[in-house]
């Protein structure tokens, strides 16, 4: 007891005192002669009293627990900047304040009231903040840092938070009672630290979703109670650790959507306890071990979307409880095993988009199976749609894409009330059948890039549960069925590649869900239309015969990130309003009529990073606000959500049409969407200097300013573009000289500056060295270099006077060969005139006498 709890006792006990007359102004009385009444009441105060003050002491959460988690509640406030502060963002925390006891706080689990003293055991901490954007709202992972001093911690949930940053190995490592540790979908980056493979009561481990790298060590094997590890979606490196095989009793291992290498270890077949085994989206190699038939406790196998060769092990038919197998989108071969259909616990079957093929001799099967999913994606199926798939009457999901299949639709699978019913890339035909579409049960529909023909059937609105309708590639007329719009839950709708027309369209709820909408390369007329969703993020019409101007309404759209109208006939000028979305990250407007100049708004659109103006009749100068688009700078390193998958099936649109590389084809939306900038401002009027600004946009690989009118310098900050692959200012009047800094472009393989005015040496280095082919610096009548065999001028002169030394050198070696005899016969000439040779002189007499004296 301390000193203010001791002087709140004496408090209580002497109003208690004086209430009942006790008081004495002597002394205070002996208790022992009190009335029985009296002392039972004074019993029950002291008892009360040590209840409140001792024991709701133990029952309570630690005050330094307490603090710690108070502390780390105010610290995922100060390191987080909410773009509205009125908003409360961490509401479920509310209950977190300093007047109450922490064990009564949503989130914390405590040690049962029975212990003493009472600790922190868990906390559940998922899906902290609010999400009031599009794009979730990070936190700093230094937030969790008064946490890790809680050591009393046994589950610990942070899953769907976005922390950023490196996970704290030396602060987890505090954690030591851990059981249960949930990280999934945050950023946390770097390497898995060492100090978890210490945590030696951990059961479940999930970190996947995250942005960790490096491998998964060998010290693995020292998480023995391990019985859940799921690293699911990050981009973990290197072959999977034969340790792995250490881990006895694990359950469910989940290594999905990584990089991992190699072979399969053989020691998986160790994990005698496991259930769940998914190895899908890696680069595995090999074949699957033919021993896992082993694993008797197997209930789900994974496989897909890795680089396994060899067959389907024949023993696979032991495994008793297995209920789903996906092996599909590998290098698997031979023929498509029917035994597998003999397998008669087996759900799911997934073994398409391998080199297997189904045996032709096969006309009838009758499975013993009853599957739910069923892949024979690219399996060499020919001939109708298999007959015998109608026996599955659970079946839920059907994929018989690319294969040869044809004749019509068939009017018993249209019954069938399949969930999903994939087969596009075939050869099917003729008209889809309105029963189709009577189906409640019918989420997604993909027919694409087949014959079928005739007008949509205008019951298409009465199958109100699907999802993803994708059309695109047939051969369908007519008009879009009003109906359509009766369908609430429909997010994807792809008509695109057909012949479908008319100037009106269907008026869908601006409410709705659909977000993704592509009515391209049909034969549409009349204005734009916005009779579109609020909630369109993907709005292409391009291949069209739209006309007139940009329509007000198209603020509507706040979500919008990908807006390609190319090839239609839009005019008028490009409108303020339409740089007023920052969330636009593709803009294509190639090949309109479109006049004016490039608002300086333009800067506006921060998340802009494919930008295609080329082909219209924009004049002016080119607004160094251009380089200040921050998507161009920077592009987002990981997948957004243009690229989400749904039901496994990727999201399909025709390509953005783009001058790559000096001819005009197309980058599938997935993933160039994510992957590349671009910047094309070729084909207009533009006129006056580049500006240097341009070079800030580091990111882009295309940039394209051809056939315009610009003038002045090539921007010695145009060496700044390092990941720039195709640079064309063709066609322009550009003079001086060629920057030598393009030497520092080591990514550049196109380099066009024909039919301009430029002059001067081009320079050599780096990728310039490859830039060797004479169509890219032709009608330029200055210029010279090695790349176009051209000699400059200030080559030349040090050639010439290396000739004129060779020539003095030589001259002198001739000089001497001539003069040396010419200089003897002259000195002998000289000595004979002088007498030298007369023997009257004195040196020939002394010489006569040493001779004869000799003699």
């Amino acid at each position: 007891m301390n000193i203010s709890e001791f002087q709140m006792f004496h408090r209580i006990s002497s109003s208690l005192l004086s209430h009942l007359k006790l008081a004495s102004t002597a002394s205070m009385p002996d208790l022992c002669l009190l009335p029985v009444r009296t002392r039972l009441i004074i019993n029950i105060f002291f008892f009360f009293f040590f209840f409140f003050f001792f024991v709701a002491r133990i029952l309570s959460c630690p005050d330094q627990q307490k603090q710690a988690l108070l502390l780390f509640k105010a610290s995922l406030l100060s390191t987080t900047n909410s773009p509205n502060a009125s908003i409360p963002l961490f509401s479920s925390l509310d209950s977190w304040n300093s007047t109450s006891d922490c064990c009564k706080w949503d989130r914390v689990v405590c040690s049962s009231p029975d212990s003493r003293p009472r600790m922190v055991r868990g906390l559940n901490l998922y899906s902290l903040a609010l999400r009031i954007t599009d794009d979730p709202l990070p936190l700093d992972a230094k937030a969790l840092v008064p946490l890790f001093t809680i050591r009393s911690l046994m589950l610990l949930d942070l899953s769907s938070n976005f922390f950023e940053g490196q996970i704290s190995g030396a602060g987890f490592s505090n954690l030591s009672k851990m059981v249960s540790l949930n990280l999934m979908q945050n950023k946390f980056s770097g390497s898995i630290p060492p100090q978890f493979y210490r945590l030696r009561y951990l059961q479940l481990l999930d970190m996947s979703s995250n942005l960790l790298g490096g491998a998964l060590t060998a010290d693995v094997k020292l998480l023995g109670n391990l019985r859940v590890l799921r690293l699911d979606s990050n981009s973990l490196t290197g072959k999977l650790p034969d340790e792995i095989g250490d881990l006895k009793m694990l359950q469910k291992l989940s290594i999905r959507s990584n990089k991992f290498v190699g072979e399969i270890p053989a020691s998986i077949v160790n994990l005698k306890s496991l259930e769940v085994l998914d190895m899908r989206d890696n680069q595995f190699t090999m074949g699957i071990p033919s021993d896992i038939w082993t694993l008797s406790n197997l209930t789900y196998l994974a496989l897909s979307n890795n680089k396994l060769n060899g067959t389907i092990p024949t023993s696979i038919q032991k495994m008793e409880k297995l209920k789903t197998l996906e092996l599909q989108n590998n290098l698997l071969g031979q023929y498509i095993p029917t035994w597998l259909f003999d397998m008669k616990g087996l759900v799911d079957l997934l073994i398409g988009g391998n080199l297997m093929t189904w045996n032709s001799s096969v006309t009838s099967l009758e499975p013993k199976c009853m599957l739910s999913r069923l892949s024979l994606k690219s399996c060499g199926l020919v001939g109708e749609v298999p007959e015998w798939i109608s026996l599955q009457k659970g079946l839920n999901f059907l994929d018989l894409s690319e294969n040869k299949l044809e004749g019509s639709f068939p009017l018993w699978l249209a019954e069938m009330n399949v969930g999903s019913i994939i087969l596009s890339d075939n050869k099917l035909s003729g008209s889809l059948p309105p029963r189709l579409f009577e189906s409640l049960s019918l989420s997604v529909l993909a027919l694409s890039r087949n014959n079928f023909s005739g007008e949509l059937p205008e019951n298409m609105g009465d199958a109100n549960s699907i999802m993803l309708l994708m059309l695109s590639g047939n051969n369908f007329s007519g008009r879009i069925p009003k109906s359509i719009t009766k369908i609430y839950r429909l997010l994807l709708l792809d008509l695109s590649a057909n012949r479908l027309s008319g100037d009106t369209f269907p008026v869908f709820d601006p409410d709705a869900f659909l977000s993704y909408i592509d009515y391209s390369s049909n034969e549409f007329s009349g204005e734009i239309p916005t009779t579109f969703p609020q909630q369109t993020r993907i709005l292409s019409l391009s291949n069209n015969r739209f006309s007139g101007s940009f329509p007000k309404n198209l603020t509507n759209f706040t979500f919008l990130k990908h807006l390609d109208l190319h090839n239609n006939n839009i005019s008028g000028e490009l409108p303020d309003f339409l740089y007023e979305n920052p969330t636009l990250q593709v803009l294509s407007l190639r090949n309109n009529s479109l006049a004016g100049s490039i608002p300086k708004g333009i800067s506006k659109l921060s998340s802009l990073h494919i930008l295609d103006l080329s082909s219209n009749n924009l004049v002016g100068e080119i607004p160094t606000e251009v380089g200040e688009l921050k998507g161009m700078v920077e592009t987002p390193s990981t997948a957004s959500s243009l690229s989400e998958n749904f039901f496994n099936i990727f999201i399909e649109f025709n390509d953005l049409i783009v001058n790559w590389k000096k001819s005009t084809l197309g980058l599938a939306t997935r993933p160039s969407l994510d992957i590349y900038a671009l910047l094309d401002l070729s084909g207009n009027h533009f006129s006056g200097e580049i500006p240097a600004s341009i070079g800030n946009l580091k990111d882009i690989k295309l940039l394209n300013l051809a056939y315009n009118n610009l003038s002045g310098h090539i921007p010695s900050s145009f060496g700044n573009l390092e990941n720039v692959e195709t640079l064309d200012l063709s066609h322009n009047k550009l003079s001086g000289s060629i920057p030598e800094s393009l030497i520092k472009l080591q990514q550049l393989t196109i380099l066009d500056l024909s039919n301009n005015e430029l002059s001067g040496k081009i320079p050599v280095g780096g990728q310039m060295d490859t830039m060797n082919t004479p169509s890219y610096y032709a009608n330029n009548s200055g210029l010279c270099g090695i790349q176009i065999q051209q000699p400059c001028p200030e080559d030349e002169q040090p050639t010439k006077q290396a000739e004129e030394e060779e020539k003095q050198e030589v001259f002198s070696w001739i000089g001497a060969g001539i003069g040396f005899p010419a200089g003897f016969v002259f000195a002998v000439l000289i000595v004979y005139i002088s007498g030298y040779f007369n023997p009257r002189t004195p040196h020939r007499r002394i010489f006569r006498r040493s001779t004869r004296r000799r003699q």
